[in-house]
């Protein structure tokens, strides 16, 4: 089975509501998808969208970068070949980790296909059913309360809530939000980067002298302040989850070392996509420290490559934050994994089980041939 074409396209969801953080506001998810052609008739998908905030990357970035330069690099080759396309996809181009997500996923894809088995079971097994959380965008109090009183009523049992923007209303917004509902469900807070670490201090201390048990607190201060990582780690019980300030295994190891941190939150997009992925969760293991499988604000499609890593690393990715697609008005993939609310369950299909996207706008030229 060898590489002979990839294919460009563009997907376009709406949301159900807003999805407003302490970065942005968006209504609509919007992805770049590549479809990978081989000379059996099989085909992979990948896909990445455009988070400039985060990775750096626009979608004229990601189309350019694996148009010009990853496909290039690996058209031709025997899918069976892994560790040499995914070396050939990584050190293909600097940085671009959404670009490279995207491929690779299209190429693990293939891989389990070639082996007539879901891409969980060749990447270790585990049971294909996982639950997620649900995120609840920053807003006013009595939105926020709304919406994750409807959330627990639809049965997610974790809610992860999205502060950063103004710290004394953000400990409003937490407090009102664990009296409604912190008996039905387990709260996490996710700042995007939006606080300094003596604020973080100062309004995990009060929520915690409040008798409100969060379950962790997700990237507080800018990715690149790992001493403010440590300095909140070291000052606070509520556990402290690393996003932003992580990308690599490299940086998950030097974290991990200086204590800068309790949990790792992985997500393909950061990581430059599976093989990364594995990595970190390999050296997690190693350190006895848990991580978080996350998502973009992406469709299922590369959402569902992350739920079949969590599965595989279940040992280690203790926590699930996949609820993109249940924030679209519609899944356009069919085939593969089902979300339905909280539930995420996974088919034995081989590869990720995608049998067509609805939708899909092919870009015009969006192919790349061999030869």
């Amino acid at each position: 089975m060898k590489i002979t074409g990839i294919e460009l396209g563009k997907l376009r969801v709406p949301l159900k509501t807003p999805f407003k953080t302490a970065l942005r506001t968006v209504d609509h998810m919007e992805d770049v998808v590549i479809v990978l052609e081989t000379d059996t008739g099989h085909t992979g998908y990948g896909s990445a969208p455009a988070t400039a905030v985060i990775t750096g990357e626009t979608h004229g970035s990601i189309i350019e970068a694996i148009r010009t330069v990853i496909a290039p690099s690996i058209m031709g080759e025997d899918i069976r070949n892994l560790n040499r396309i995914v070396n050939l996809i990584q050190k293909s181009i600097f940085t671009n980790f959404s670009a490279k997500a995207a491929v690779e996923i299209a190429i693990y894809d293939l891989f389990a296909q070639s082996f007539g088995a879901p891409l969980y079971r060749v990447l270790g097994g585990g049971e294909p059913v996982i639950s997620t959380d649900i995120t609840i965008s920053v807003d006013y109090i009595d939105k926020m309360v709304e919406d994750a009183t409807r959330a627990v009523e639809a049965g997610f049992e974790a809610l992860k809530i999205k502060v950063g923007k103004d710290l004394a209303l953000d400990i409003q917004r937490v407090k009102a939000i664990a009296a409604a509902v912190s008996d039905k469900a387990l709260l996490r807070l996710d700042a995007n980067q939006g606080w300094t670490p003596k604020q973080t201090v100062m309004a995990l201390r009060e929520l915690e002298s409040s008798g409100i048990e969060l379950e962790f607190v997700e990237q507080p201060v800018r990715g690149d302040d790992v001493e403010g990582m440590k300095y909140i780690t070291e000052r606070v019980s509520t556990a402290v989850m690393a996003d932003e300030s992580t990308f690599g295994p490299k940086e998950v190891i030097d974290l991990i070392q200086m204590r800068g941190a309790d949990i790792i939150n992985i997500k393909l997009m950061k990581t430059g996509g599976i093989s990364n992925a594995i990595n970190i969760a390999d050296i997690a293991s190693l350190y006895d420290v848990e991580c978080m499988i996350g998502c973009m604000l992406e469709t299922s499609i590369g959402v569902s490559a992350a739920a079949h890593v969590a599965v595989a690393k279940s040992n280690i990715i203790t926590r699930v934050d996949l609820d993109a697609p249940s924030l679209a008005t519609l899944n356009p993939v069919q085939g593969g994994v089902t979300f339905d609310n909280a539930e995420i369950r996974i088919s034995d299909a081989p590869g990720l089980g995608i049998e067509n996207i609805e939708g899909l706008a092919m870009l015009d030229p969006g192919r790349v041939a061999a030869g």
